[in-house]
């Protein structure tokens, strides 16, 4: 089995912050660095997804898939009446 290599990051972070990670790593039985690497990727995962979904849309307005900004606005006005609007598509 090969070894992943690794790198030691350093961060200062709130004192606050510090605490709930060591009461987390306590109550799940982790070491700190642990819970930091959950997190850190958790965090890298979203900034992923959130970069590909933004390529994503521009591609549409690119392509013109696109709904006309008074649509949404009357769509979402009607939520609250009795019969709402449509989805605008």
């Amino acid at each position: 089995m090969s070894k992943v290599e690794t790198r030691v990051l350093t961060a200062h972070v709130p004192a606050p912050l510090a605490e709930k990670i060591d009461r987390l790593a306590d109550r799940l039985e982790r070491s700190r660095g642990w819970i930091m690497k959950q997190a850190l990727s958790a965090w890298v995962a979203q900034e992923e997804e959130r970069d590909r979904l933004t390529h994503e849309a521009l591609a549409d307005v690119d392509a013109g898939r696109v709904i006309d900004h008074q649509a949404v606005q009357a769509w979402a006005d009607s939520l609250s009446a009795n019969e709402p609007l449509p989805v605008p598509r």
